[in-house]
């Protein structure tokens, strides 16, 4: 009997994708979220629809609030000690915040690439077959195929498909950038958020960085915060424009850095402040 019971939650660990619904036209909605440290409020009544298979970014100046949002959407606040959330956010038709939320599930569907690269101290290999062997995936022949899926994903097989056995560590910054962003592929998330994923590169890793995602909206769908405006205008689809805790104005790309509707934005993007 006790077989019995564990199996239903073992298949669910196996199987995450299936307590989510990707088939509306949204991604994520965010609404009237509030988000608290302590007695501090960081977001303010914040709402905002992420399409689907487009690259949305966020901007505005330091402390603003934009990667705070952006960790809310997989629960990286979570470790925040005194961090409290209200409000509604809904992922896959799914309130993520729910009591009964799976977060491995979660973090499976929603990857994550931050400001700097972290690759772990392990081969090319096994960084991208960490999280796979995580979801119960052992065959060689299996992991093998989601390696090279993964680093063709990121445009790098064939930088890295005669290195797979040597340490991460020892990439170039630019590299090691993609490296993560294939690790991050490597569970076929829906969501891929990406905190300044090239605040710390070189122009032309940038560029390569760009294209990639570029590509990669087509499957996946992307929140990007970015200190780069130019960034944001060449690469994304949406801009949300924040400032102290709130969300100023959200909209086409085009719109906001053509004809945005609040003076505010107006300022920041012809750079009278920021």
């Amino acid at each position: 009997m006790e077989n019995e019971k564990k199996n239903p939650n073992e298949k669910q660990k196996k199987n995450p994708l299936e307590i989510f619904d990707f088939s509306g036209e949204n991604a994520i909605e965010v609404k009237d979220v509030d988000l608290y440290y302590g007695d501090f409020q960081a977001l303010k009544k914040i709402n905002m629809v992420v399409p689907k298979y487009e690259i949305t970014a966020m901007i505005g100046p330091s402390g603003c609030g934009k990667s705070t949002l952006l960790k809310t959407l997989n629960r990286m606040n979570d470790l925040v000690e005194g961090c409290r959330v209200e409000g509604l956010i809904t992922i896959g038709n799914r309130n993520i915040y729910g009591k009964d939320m799976d977060l491995s599930a979660l973090r499976k569907n929603v990857g994550m690439v931050f400001q700097k690269p972290n690759p772990f101290p392990m081969s090319v290999y096994d960084n991208i077959a960490y999280g796979p062997r995580t979801f119960g995936i052992k065959k060689r022949s299996q992991l093998d195929e989601i390696v090279e899926r993964s680093l063709r994903q990121a445009a790098m097989w064939d930088e890295l498909k005669d290195r797979l056995n040597k340490s991460a560590i020892g990439l170039s910054g630019g590299q090691q950038q993609r490296l993560c962003i294939a690790r991050a592929l490597s569970v076929q998330p829906e969501i891929l958020l990406m905190d300044e994923p090239t605040s710390a590169l070189d122009p032309i890793s940038t560029g390569k960085i760009e294209e990639l995602c570029a590509e990669l909206k087509k499957d996946v769908t992307i929140v990007m915060v970015t200190h780069n405006m130019q960034q944001a205008a060449r690469i994304s689809d949406k801009t949300g424009f924040f400032l102290l805790g709130e969300l100023i104005e959200f909209g086409t790309t085009d719109d906001i850095f053509t004809s945005p509707k609040r003076p505010e934005t107006e300022r920041y993007i012809t750079g009278r402040f920021g």
